[in-house]
């Protein structure tokens, strides 16, 4: 589980675009840019907790095994999101929620 401030991100990503570059891989990033302002926080710092979520499910942390470029969560036409790590779909669940001050995210792997 983890659970992040949106104003924090909000800072971090106009700050720099390199932020978010950082974070979201390419098709990640095509639904970011379809999104409106605020809309545009909430998927950024759920997609940042969600990653953040899953590092620490696998029990490695966010580092050299586990970088956020690997890790992918795209929405089925459903709209469940559906979690891949290095290309590969992994057996799990993720859940990403938001309020009006923070982004949380859970994940459950199964092996």
């Amino acid at each position: 589980m983890d659970i992040v401030e949106l104003d924090r991100i909000a800072r971090l990503d106009a700050a720099s675009p390199k932020f978010r570059l950082r974070i979201l891989s390419v098709k990640e990033l095509a639904l970011y840019d379809a999104l409106r302002s605020h809309r545009k926080t909430e998927f950024l710092a759920g997609r940042f907790a969600a990653k953040e979520a899953f590092a620490k499910a696998r029990g490695t942390g966010i580092g050299k095994g586990c970088r956020f470029e690997q890790i992918e969560i795209l929405p089925e036409p459903s709209g469940k999101p559906v979690l891949s790590f290095d290309g590969k779909e992994v057996a799990g669940y993720v859940s990403i929620t938001h309020t009006k001050t923070v982004a949380a995210a859970q994940v459950i792997l199964m092996k």
